[in-house]
């Protein structure tokens, strides 16, 4: 008897603009249908359930808005009998939220493999969170980091068992994200594509900055994207007599038009996974600076883009100054940072690895 292709469940809180959620996206949809058949589960359906749903993957609503109301109860039966009515073999939860409510419920259903996902460090994960997934690190057949630096991190502080980390980069689509003319002339872009929170640190970017920019007179800072830091960076800005040099641009879902724009991408976070924005600059021909943390390193090969010491504003800004004054290295910077990427971290790469792993486990 010939077997289909394996059912295998993906798990996200949301599925909105998150990084988390474009991955879970792009790993669905770039699954060879011959060897895997792709299905999603959610609590809150986003613009990216209609571009699941429009590839032919089912997407399933669980109405769980906390894990103290009565509807979690509901939801995790209702996550069970579609496990059970779809024959599932591989669940992977791709968040922190859904490892700590869909692991257990896989595990009582008897779901054959049960994966966990670390996609960020968790210096940045509520308490709570961070100890329960403590206890499914122990339950799982197998927890998917997106970085060498994570899966240390899982190791080292978290002691989780090393035999179960699996290393899977992030991917994007280099069909959509890849180098266009800049123009010849005009004003130095310099910008950043990322949520504002506060481990995103672009208090560091928006005071570096202001020290360098008096070297380019003509440049601006753009900074796209929302979040609970927005009204503290304005301010900050304004302070730092840059209110006409600096734009904040709202949340976007087409950030490629924004990428083409900027000639040095800055990303200053204190914590960092792999990022897929600093991904997504690196192969539109951004010259990137980025803080040495996390997966950063992983990215900004030699040669890719300039690292700097986290949180040092100084360090900063000397970077920004010594490519204010070398287009030469920009260019240069932006071409190997495209190629990189193009190379070593597009979708498909990401979902060839991504295969592997769940053949280990059948």
């Amino acid at each position: 008897m010939t077997r289909g292709p394996v059912p295998v469940l993906f798990l996200s809180e949301q599925l909105g603009p998150g990084g988390s959620e474009r991955q879970l996206t792009e790993t669905a949809l770039a699954l060879d249908r011959d060897r895997f058949a792709p299905h999603v589960a959610c609590f809150k359906p986003g613009f990216r359930a209609d571009e699941l749903r429009a590839a032919g993957v089912p997407v399933l609503r669980l109405p769980v808005n906390s894990f103290k109301s009565p509807a979690a109860v509901l939801g995790a039966a209702q996550l069970g009998r579609y496990l059970r009515r779809n024959g599932i073999r591989i669940v992977h939860a791709f968040d922190y939220p859904m490892t700590c409510f869909s692991v257990p419920v896989a595990r009582l259903f008897q779901v054959p493999v049960v994966l966990s996902s670390q996609r960020s460090h968790r210096d940045v994960v509520p308490p709570l969170y961070r100890a329960i997934l403590r206890f499914t690190d122990h339950i799982v057949d197998g927890i998917v980091a997106n970085c060498e630096s994570v899966r240390r991190e899982l190791i080292e502080r978290e002691k989780a068992p090393s035999s179960l980390i699996h290393v899977c980069h992030n991917g994007i689509r280099t069909d959509v994200f890849h180098p266009a003319p800049r123009p010849s002339s005009g004003a130095l872009t310099v910008g950043c594509v990322s949520v504002l929170r506060p481990e995103k640190d672009l208090e560091t970017l928006i005071e570096a900055y202001a020290r360098a920019q008096a070297k380019a007179p003509s440049s601006r800072l753009v900074i796209v994207g929302g979040g609970v830091a927005l009204p503290s960076l304005k301010a900050l800005a304004e302070a730092r007599g840059l209110a006409a040099r600096c734009r904040f641009e709202p949340v976007t879902s087409d950030v490629v038009p924004w990428l083409h724009a900027i000639d040095v991408f800055v990303l200053p976070s204190r914590s960092e996974a792999l990022s897929n924005s600093l991904m997504e600059a690196m192969a539109c021909g951004c010259a990137v600076v980025a803080s040495d943390v996390g997966g950063n390193p992983e990215l900004v090969a030699p040669g890719a883009g300039l690292l700097f010491r986290p949180g040092d504003a100084g360090d900063l800004a000397e970077k920004l100054l010594l490519l204010f004054g070398d287009p030469a290295l920009r260019l240069s910077l932006g071409q190997t940072a495209a190629e990189r990427i193009r190379r070593h971290f597009s979708r498909a790469a990401a979902a060839r690895r991504m295969q592997e792993i769940y053949q280990r486990f059948l």
